[in-house]
């Protein structure tokens, strides 16, 4: 009888080995399940932030072509690679830290930071359409006369400038995820400054060798490939051109849009609410693009108040001072 008691309870601990193991292996799919949810979760926050900060990212692209104008060719890649790194510097070392600072102490402090970017962004649009319809500007005299050192200067112009436009990225991506905890703040934030600079500054790699690739390719002895060669010289200008529109008019909608945003979140919504009625009816007016309708005359509405906006600052900060020191 012993001998069956010691057998019977061999075979039950050594039977419970499979359900155990089987338990472990659940417990391990389920964790597998939610850090893939998790990863998905991430993916899509990042696609979010991206997307919402694409008025920025335009224009940080439109404006980096300009700091290699004037440089030897040789020179515009490396100089595009320092401004690149310059950039990831100013997003991971200091702008992201300090936005996770500001999530977990100061949450409060979002929406007003994000309208006096906005207003920002909406002072520089309005500042380079009163450029293009007339303002005059000096030459600057002061550029050094040694190539390395204006190299230099031109690096550290620019990364003081993305410094801004990153801080505009980051504040808008860290807009979107607010609501997550921390640690997804910090991968969506980490994942948007990689996946920004690098397609910025690959695209403004390509913008700034695009005549040098087109002038290869007009050597060429196909006729096809030299015609799309001289085809790649003349867009440059055009692509230029076309780029500094498209900048201004995303930094007008996106600046305009952010301060919206922040007006309905201070529950004053006069603005807000008119625009989103706008949109509304538009929307139900065209059926068969009431999406694509309602967001052009959101961004439209958007992009009128940043005009306003954009306006009012430019004159606070050079019209009236003006009139002040002439009278």
């Amino acid at each position: 009888m012993e001998r069956k008691a010691g057998i019977a309870a061999y075979y039950r601990g050594n039977c419970s080995m499979p359900s155990g193991l089987i338990a472990l292996l659940d417990d391990v799919a389920g964790i597998a399940k939610m850090t893939a949810a998790s990863l998905d979760d991430v993916a899509g926050a990042a696609g979010k932030a991206g997307s919402k900060a694409a008025g920025v990212v335009i224009d940080d692209t439109a404006v980096t072509p300009n700091y290699v104008m004037g440089i030897s060719p040789q020179r515009e890649l490396p100089i595009i690679w320092k401004i690149a790194k310059g950039s990831l510097r100013n997003k991971l070392l200091f702008l992201l830290p300090a936005a996770l600072l500001l999530s977990a102490f100061a949450p409060w402090a979002l929406p007003p930071l994000l309208m006096l970017g906005g207003a920002f962004l909406c002072y520089e649009a309005v500042e380079k359409i009163a450029e293009a319809f007339g303002g005059d500007h000096a030459e600057d005299d002061s550029a050094p006369a040694d190539p390395a050192e204006l190299e230099k200067q031109k690096v550290s112009s620019a990364i003081r400038t993305d410094f801004i436009l990153s801080g505009e990225i980051m504040a808008i991506s860290l807009g979107t995820v607010a609501d997550k905890p921390l640690w997804e703040q910090a991968i969506v934030l980490v994942v948007v400054a990689f996946f920004i600079t690098a397609g910025v500054y690959g695209v403004v790699g390509f913008i700034v060798k695009m005549d040098d690739i087109g002038l290869h390719l007009a050597r060429r002895s196909s006729a096809a490939v030299r015609a799309l060669g001289r085809g790649l010289v003349k867009a440059m200008p055009i692509l230029m051109s076309l780029l500094g529109v498209v900048g201004t008019a995303a930094m007008l909608w996106v600046g305009g849009g952010l301060i919206v945003h922040g007006l309905h979140e201070f529950h004053w919504d006069l603005i807000p609410g008119v625009i989103h009625h706008v949109a509304q009816g538009a929307a139900h007016a065209s059926p068969a693009m009431s999406g694509a309708v309602e967001w052009i005359v959101n961004a439209a509405g958007g992009a009128l108040v940043g005009l306003v906006i954009g306006g009012l600052v430019v004159a606070a900060l050079h019209v009236l001072p003006s009139k002040a020191h002439k009278g």
